[in-house]
């Protein structure tokens, strides 16, 4: 058991997913940041660092993120313990191990994966389109497009429920129908919340942190 205060800092897509397991005397220790952030990992990083060295008491700080591009790689954990998911990419956070991950990304490579959380709080191929359309205009914004998403086979929505998938489906084929332009297909996929539950287990007893998950102690750095 850790006796430091636990305080969270995770990327919003993940808000409905935490929000869901974590103990309810954590839940005004959450900060969820904006899921913008990932497409400037340099940024993320200078954020991320700069809530960490706001916190002037020692803690246990879970960090709900991958690696995403580097952006929390030379994390400094300063006077804290830091915690987080030993992974790449946080669609292995939403499918619930990397295991489950690998096994995806081997059997269909080439898939933008959406979830409930990318789709209220971050973007998709149809919103970057209709936002670089009014910035560029439509020939710009085709040509944007078709360099960045034209080597795509799939869309496929992660759900963690058939309540999530039906919530979810009609924004989702949406996001497909458009998607079509590349000829991606549409699926679905049940994910897993195993991941974040084994988070928030280990947040509790950092001797069960295993190879899945990074600890940083105090005056340590996230080397990814």
């Amino acid at each position: 058991m850790t006796d430091l205060p636990v305080v969270f800092i995770a990327c919003r897509i993940f808000e409905s997913l935490i929000s869901r397991h974590i103990p309810s005397e954590w839940k005004d220790r959450i900060t969820f940041m904006d899921y913008g952030l990932h497409a400037r990992p340099r940024h993320l990083h200078k954020t991320i660092q700069g809530e960490i060295d706001t916190l002037t008491t020692p803690s246990l700080i879970v960090l709900g993120y991958g690696i995403c591009g580097n952006g929390l790689k030379d994390i400094h954990s300063g006077i804290h313990t830091l915690l987080m998911p030993k992974t790449e990419d946080c669609i292995a956070i939403f499918l619930g191990s990397n295991a489950a991950y690998r096994t995806e990304f081997n059997t269909h490579p080439g898939t933008y994966y959406l979830t409930g959380g990318w789709l209220e709080a971050g973007s998709d191929p149809f919103k970057e389109y209709k936002k670089h359309v009014e910035k560029f205009g439509q020939e710009t914004a085709d040509w944007v497009m078709d360099q960045q998403y034209r080597n795509y086979k799939r869309i496929a929505l992660v759900g963690h429920s058939e309540e999530d998938l039906a919530i979810y489906r009609e924004r989702a084929m949406e996001v497909a129908e458009y998607a079509k332009r590349w000829n991606m297909t549409y699926d679905e996929i049940s994910g897993s919340d195993g991941y974040v539950r084994r988070l928030l287990e280990v947040a509790v007893d950092l001797s069960r942190a295993e190879n899945d998950f990074w600890v940083i102690p105090p005056g340590g750095i996230i080397e990814g």
